[in-house]
């Protein structure tokens, strides 16, 4: 029996509203509107959003006090109406680290830093990670795959001491024991047997050590999770590892060698179909079943096994629900393709990227 019980609602839309719920919201860059965004953050002091359809990034200073705020700050273009990739070519993941402002702009294959979250629009960044310095935006710093290079990194995290890149396109996450601002080689690399391969699942087929698409990352200091998109699956390690291994938990499969996608039929609490989100909200997991217009709760923390179900569903009426919008119009509380997720205290932050808006959800326990 489930020892926390739950309830959930919208509090805050961020990008443009929806005329009369029959139309998506409007994506032409401006002060208020979004174009599939991908990512999102939350603390006390500020709200940052990968608009990754704009290739930008906007800042929003203290807590927006209403639907379709302006934001303050633009990252990636002198001014809030101009579009197309520059500093930016489809900037996803988004997090303050330690004061420090990091953005994964994944098609330019880096970590861009702001040693300071940033005051004025267009502000330079500091450095970079995965690139020899800020000019560099090809793959694998423009020639093999190697520990320091990297190939769509969509997905990063800090946790418990450890920065960890979910390095996408090289199928495998790298992690470091601090922050790796020197720019030196990874401590962990999990998903290949070196740093200088870079094999679906291996090369030998979906299994406990593979991956796919690692695409977000989450944990504690007891377990680490990854969302293993292309697999359809998240996969968890308890404890964290230090060298490679096989992981522990698997959600979303039936067993560790399965990927099934089962599209356009009713999920259930237990199954995903490219799950690209992953959050704690402490003592709950949160996923975002991406191409099921879904986010997932697991309360008590799942940390070894297979194929646990969920215990909550935001965005669907339960979870026999899979359609984008409720196959509807879009609402304040409808989803279409939910991505990037963001859990701090008792608020969930989605970036509903189909819907060109983020939604900041109250989570409410009893």
């Amino acid at each position: 029996m489930d020892t926390i019980r739950l309830t959930a609602y919208p509090e805050r839309w961020l990008g443009g509203p929806a005329p009369g719920g029959l139309a998506l919201p409007p994506a032409q860059p401006n002060r208020i509107h979004l174009y599939a965004p991908r990512g999102v953050y939350v603390d006390d002091d500020v709200v940052v959003v990968a608009d990754s359809g704009n290739h930008r990034v906007l800042i929003w200073y203290d807590w927006p006090k209403n639907d379709h705020a302006p934001a303050d700050i633009v990252l990636g273009h002198p001014d809030f109406e101009t579009e197309g990739p520059k500093l930016f070519h489809l900037p996803t993941g988004v997090a303050v680290i330690e004061g420090k402002l990091f953005v994964a702009d994944a098609w330019h294959h880096r970590l861009l830093i702001w040693e300071t979250l940033p005051k004025i629009n267009n502000q330079p960044p500091d450095y970079v990670l995965g690139q020899a310095d800020l000019s560099g935006t090809s793959p694998n710093r423009g020639g093999k795959v190697s520990p320091t290079g990297f190939y769509w990194p969509y997905g990063f995290a800090y946790i418990n001491g450890w920065f960890y890149v979910a390095d996408t396109g090289n199928r495998r996450v790298l992690g470091w024991r601090g922050l790796p601002d020197d720019g030196r080689v990874p401590d962990l690399i999990l998903g290949q047997p070196n740093g200088y391969v870079n094999s679906e699942n291996r090369g030998k087929g979906v299994g406990m050590d593979t991956y796919r698409w690692p695409h977000a990352l989450a944990g504690d200091g007891n377990t680490l999770y990854v969302a293993d998109a292309g697999n359809h699956r998240v996969l968890g390690y308890t404890p964290p590892p230090e060298i490679d291994r096989p992981a522990d938990l698997v959600l979303g499969q039936q067993d560790f060698t399965q990927s099934f996608e089962l599209p356009h039929v009713p999920q259930g609490p237990r199954r995903f179909r490219f799950p690209y989100g992953i959050a704690l909200c402490g003592n709950l997991l949160a996923v975002a079943d991406t191409a099921n217009s879904r986010i997932l709760l697991f309360t008590e923390l799942p940390r070894k096994g297979a194929y646990h179900p969920a215990s909550y569903v935001i965005g669907q009426a339960d979870f026999e629900g899979m359609g984008e919008n409720r196959w509807q119009a879009v609402t304040r509380d409808s989803l279409c393709w939910p991505y990037g997720i963001w859990c701090h205290q008792n608020r969930l932050a989605i970036a509903d990227s189909g819907n060109n808006r983020v939604i900041i959800w109250r989570l409410e326990f009893l």
